[in-house]
């Protein structure tokens, strides 16, 4: 079995990692996590990229992302079978579990995430972390001050103004299992300290990456739409499914 995976490039590392193991041939192809800040940019990219994939090369294109403030909503391929997460964003699958981070929003929707990889890839955001939930407006404004001011200028003013701290209070690094990456908790901490935010760590898991790259596709953790169906949101526990118009053919 061959397969395409189209991830966004926070997942690098357990992307590589894995397919380097997997029986099947997995190609990756990554996506620059900045698009995130531009949803409907990135649904454009991610379609444009599904549309040239040549007919017949791949019997499974695999999608690193969730819904993602509905950047792949409306997503399809008319090559190949989808396979997507069932979750809202990147953070539960570095988690390994959408009830995991449904249960820390719950508890703490004012948190910023932090993984190795994205960490180190830039992007063209100039971001280190992600946000909870669909709250995009701070990494937004964070981003353009990156770009107007520089880095440094840019958290000052965050800081002066007060915005991390009115919106935020806590930093969770979450640590990357099995892939040895460098560890970049002294610098998460001392964003934290800056901030004012309670600095935790907690145990990443590959098991749902895994089991996407590898094929152990569960209708609860992962939706497959075949060749030529749509993605649609459903703001239920399953996240999203086939348009119904689909679903009824």
């Amino acid at each position: 079995m061959r397969k395409k995976f189209l991830t966004c490039e926070v997942f690098a590392r357990q992307a590589y990692a894995i397919a380097a193991r997997a029986p099947d041939v997995i190609d990756i192809e990554l996506v620059d996590k900045g698009l995130h800040d531009t949803p409907d940019i990135l649904r454009q990219e991610l379609q444009s990229r599904l549309d040239a994939l040549p007919d017949g090369r791949y019997d499974a294109v695999l999608l690193g992302y969730g819904l993602c403030s509905n950047a792949t909503a409306g997503i399809r391929c008319g090559t190949a079978k989808i396979v997507i997460p069932r979750t809202h964003d990147c953070i539960a699958i570095c988690l390994g579990s959408r009830a995991i981070y449904d249960a820390e929003f719950r508890e703490h929707p004012g948190t910023f995430w932090y993984t190795p990889d994205y960490i180190e890839r830039g992007g063209s955001d100039g971001a280190i972390a992600m946000g909870s939930g669909d709250d995009q407006n701070m990494t937004q404004v964070y981003a353009e001050y990156v770009e107007k001011y520089g880095r440094d200028n840019a958290d000052y003013l965050m800081e002066a103004l007060g915005a991390w701290r009115e919106h935020y209070e806590r930093a969770v690094y979450i640590d990357a299992p099995e892939v040895g990456a460098p560890d970049y908790r002294p610098q998460v901490r001392d964003h934290a300290q800056r901030r004012d935010w309670d600095f935790v760590e907690m145990a990443g898991s590959l098991v749902m990456l895994r089991d996407l790259l590898l094929g152990n596709w569960d209708e609860e953790r992962f939706l497959q739409i075949e060749p030529g169906q749509t993605l649609t949101p459903t703001h239920a526990p399953n996240v999203m499914d086939i348009a119904r118009a689909e679903v009824s053919e």
